[in-house]
């Protein structure tokens, strides 16, 4: 077959083709982050559609790095029997899974000892809605990224991946947008990626050299002042030179207009597909190890182009695999007519009347 269905390895976790489930926030989880049934048959059901390499939704490190309602948890080792159930019924299905920790930043939704920390103070409207971190805070912070990671490895999770992108904390502390510190940690941009390093410096030495470690950095923020294709590529080079194994790349904020990381409409127009072309251009030129590609992707030829070409060495997808989550199996079994997603970003209103993460479209097409 195509080259898009060779086995291939990042830092020895062998995936069986080149296909990614982009971590997607499902809301399948308790409310104090526990999994649940929901979400393991979910799971379930991802890995038996073929998936390469699924990366769960973000995971929260801490309480205070809770991003939104029944978003899965990962910040008590109370939580490690739970997790265990996903990698196991994953594993059972001939897949690889990989947890993705998260910390919500300033987009936290905790109240009181758990309410939202941030690079710098956030207001609006008067109203101060994160506080600005502490050296302390952020060394806690780090020691929870560290903690989790090592309850990852005890609940058989293939690989970790670092989110830092789309306006998190980690983002946040990246991007001058809202990076306003005058600290080690604010400023230049060594100063701002510090945060992200001591994060993978921590989660490395508590997992090793033989366990695969994997970054999700935007491109670009498409905001002012946001951080830029330049300055990602400055940072990959600063976590390849310490050992990342691979990187996804994105883009966008949920602040950034038209340009957030799930774009409405994109379905029209193949050539709308690759949403992040040219930084992915850049960073194959410049950087030495694995790109994993997200951002619209459809049509089985861009991603066989996109492949073949060399410009990523995986293609990453979420919002098709929540309509068709068997859509690699069909692929790969000959049917290669276009993904059914039509970009419109129903599932995600989905989650705001509280419903777990679902296909608009087809739900109603069904009923």
């Amino acid at each position: 077959m195509t080259e898009l269905f060779e086995t291939t390895e990042i830092n020895g976790m062998k995936i069986k083709n080149r296909f990614v489930r982009s971590a997607t926030y499902e809301a399948m989880a308790g409310l104090d982050g526990t999994v649940q049934d929901q979400l393991c048959d979910y799971m379930d059901e991802l890995s038996r559609g073929e998936v390469g390499l699924i990366i769960t939704g973000h995971a929260h490190v801490t309480r205070a790095g809770q991003a939104g309602p029944k978003q899965m948890g990962i910040y008590s080792d109370a939580m490690i029997d739970g997790l265990r159930r996903i990698t196991s019924i994953v594993h059972e299905n001939g897949g690889v899974i990989a947890v993705q920790l998260a910390h919500a930043g300033k987009n936290g939704i905790g109240t009181d000892e758990y309410a939202a920390l941030a690079p710098s103070d956030v207001f609006k409207d008067g109203v101060k809605k994160a506080t600005a971190m502490t050296v302390d805070d952020i060394k806690r912070t780090v020691i929870a990224f560290g903690d989790a990671a090592e309850r990852a490895v005890k609940a058989g999770f293939d690989g970790i991946q670092i989110h830092a992108a789309h306006g998190y904390l980690l983002s946040q502390f990246l991007s001058p947008h809202y990076n306003k510190r005058t600290d080690s940690y604010g400023g230049n941009l060594e100063n701002r990626a510090r945060l992200l390093l001591e994060v993978y410096t921590e989660i490395r030495q508590r997992v090793g050299t033989s366990f695969p470690v994997m970054a999700k950095t935007n491109s670009e923020d498409f905001l002012e002042n946001g951080i830029t294709v330049e300055e990602t590529i400055k940072v990959a080079h600063m976590l390849a030179d310490r050992g990342m194994d691979a990187i996804e790349m994105s883009g966008g904020t949920f602040e950034s207009g038209k340009l957030i990381p799930s774009r409405v409409g994109t379905s029209k127009s193949e050539d709308r597909e690759v949403y992040y072309r040219k930084a992915a251009e850049t960073f194959k030129k410049e950087i030495n190890i694995p790109l994993i590609l997200v951002g619209g992707f459809l049509s089985f030829h861009v991603v066989q182009d996109v492949v073949a070409s060399g410009l990523a060495d995986y293609v990453a997808l979420s919002r098709p695999l929540i309509r068709e989550p068997n859509l690699i199996s069909r692929w790969a079994g000959g049917d290669r007519t276009k993904a059914t997603c039509i970009s419109c970003n129903k599932c995600f209103s989905t989650l705001s009347t509280k419903e777990a993460l679902h296909c608009g479209v087809e739900k109603k097409s069904k009923e």
